[in-house]
């Protein structure tokens, strides 16, 4: 969701939390349902690697019209990288297979989607639906759809979380301003952000480690800013993509606080020629003598 996402997640958990269990409607399907051409305006489940689903689906949607504009309401979760899988997911409810029998998401699948996903649901204050209750899902070892991405635990990459805040790129209005807020700041760090992939669900960032230049490094060791920028670029993605807007690298100088096992950036300014307040609060930043160090 952006700024104005509290209104699509209102609408999506108040139709959501009416549904019910899909036990009784699974047997009703496999006397009523029948396959029909995934359409091209069905944005969410469109070329998802197979071209005809159920109708009705597995979430009691009987009509394509009705489909199509509750499965839209998810569109704003994908796009905060919550889960590599969860367009998969929701795309085997919205628009089951069209096989012999119905197959359904493992217990996994949803469960590992719900770790990511549903926090950011919460930053608006809605619960995960009952109708996604992964209890409701067949065991892994049942025929059902599985997780596609490596599973975290067992991955060196942890997997990346959704960003209760939007994240954006800031204007550096003045001098003045951008070294008030590295000195209200832990820490404020010169970077160069490389997007590994642009074909996945999720991007990928590496901190390109030639390229950083500490300027405050506060409760941090300098030697373990490097590591710390990576772990901030692998679990907040939906921050890390507003910022990069689409480009395949860039330098950035960011700043931010340090909470417990983490660091969150709180601010982000483009590296470019044009931003000569930047560059001139950088040059002073050496000499910079913040307020509580005054005196």
């Amino acid at each position: 969701p952006s700024r104005s996402g509290g209104p699509w997640l209102l609408g999506l958990l108040a139709r959501l939390l009416l549904w019910g269990s899909p036990g009784a409607w699974a047997s009703y399907l496999r006397r009523s349902s029948s396959c029909t051409p995934i359409p091209h305006h069905m944005a969410l489940c469109y070329d998802i690697g197979y071209s005809e689903m159920r109708i009705p689906n597995l979430l009691e949607h009987e009509t394509m019209t009705e489909v199509i504009q509750q499965s839209s309401s998810w569109l704003p979760l994908l796009a905060r990288e919550c889960h590599p899988d969860a367009r998969i997911f929701l795309c085997s409810l919205f628009a089951p297979i069209c096989l012999d029998r119905l197959i359904y998401p493992c217990r996994s699948l949803c469960e590992a989607v719900k770790r990511s996903c549903a926090p950011v649901m919460a930053c608006y204050g809605y619960p995960w639906p009952e109708i996604l209750n992964c209890n409701k899902f067949p065991a892994d070892h049942e025929l059902c759809i599985a997780a596609v991405s490596m599973d975290e635990n067992s991955s060196s990459r942890r997997m990346p979380r959704a960003s209760c805040k939007d994240c954006e790129l800031e204007e550096a209005s003045t001098a003045r301003e951008i070294l008030e807020n590295f000195c209200i700041n832990d820490f404020a760090v010169k970077i160069r952000i490389l997007r590994k992939n642009t074909t996945t669900t999720i991007s990928d960032f590496d901190l390109d480690p030639s390229r950083v230049e500490v300027l405050k490094h506060g409760p941090l060791l300098r030697t373990e800013i490097p590591a710390r920028l990576q772990q901030w670029l692998d679990i907040d993605a939906t921050c890390v993509h507003n910022i990069m807007r689409g480009t395949h690298a860039g330098v950035f100088v960011v700043s931010g606080e340090v909470q417990s096992d983490k660091v969150v950036v709180n601010k982000a300014y483009a590296w470019q020629k044009k931003n000569r307040n930047l560059h001139q609060a950088v040059r002073r930043w050496k000499h910079h003598r913040c307020p509580e160090q005054a005196g």
